[in-house]
């Protein structure tokens, strides 16, 4: 990582207008999804990405709607060891998440497509989609912009 000093611009305030679409696209992307699953998926898009910012707030998010296992929050990087602690369902949209998030190695192979198709009917299944690309935009935000997690406070 680079050690320089030099101020990182603030998409919010020098092109308002984008990052107000992107806040609006936010607010659509998880609609009809369980909050849980859509925060694991937040998560783990971050985590892949390396976004501290991300990775912060959305963990504090998903314990904000109820996760009562901190448990798999801390294994959700190594989740493929711990399936017990995840349902089917969340299986399949971590698989998803990570073949969209690491598109340039697989380009979605038909297996991770396939298995989330076989858990979520179509709409839920475009919804998820929408999802895992709306915060691997956000994770470009925080990560280009060098923001710092420790300072999020779930509403």
């Amino acid at each position: 990582m680079s050690t320089s000093t030099t101020r990182r611009v603030k998409l919010a305030n020098l092109v308002p207008d984008f990052y107000k679409a992107m806040i609006d696209l936010d607010a659509v992307s998880d609609r009809g999804l369980d909050p849980k699953l859509a925060h694991l998926v937040r998560v783990r898009a971050s985590q892949i990405n390396g976004c501290a910012y991300c990775t912060d707030m959305h963990s504090l998010d998903l314990l904000q709607f109820g996760e009562d296992q901190q448990q798999r929050i801390t294994l959700l990087p190594v989740w493929r060891e711990a399936k017990k602690f995840y349902t089917e369902q969340e299986q399949a949209a971590l698989v998803l998440t990570e073949a969209i998030t690491l598109v340039s190695i697989d380009h979605v192979p038909d297996e991770a497509y396939d298995g989330a198709a076989a858990v979520f009917d179509e709409k839920d299944l475009a919804q998820l989609i929408a999802l895992i690309i709306t915060i691997n935009m956000w994770t470009r935000v925080g990560v280009t912009g060098r923001m710092e997690p420790g300072h999020y406070k779930p509403s």
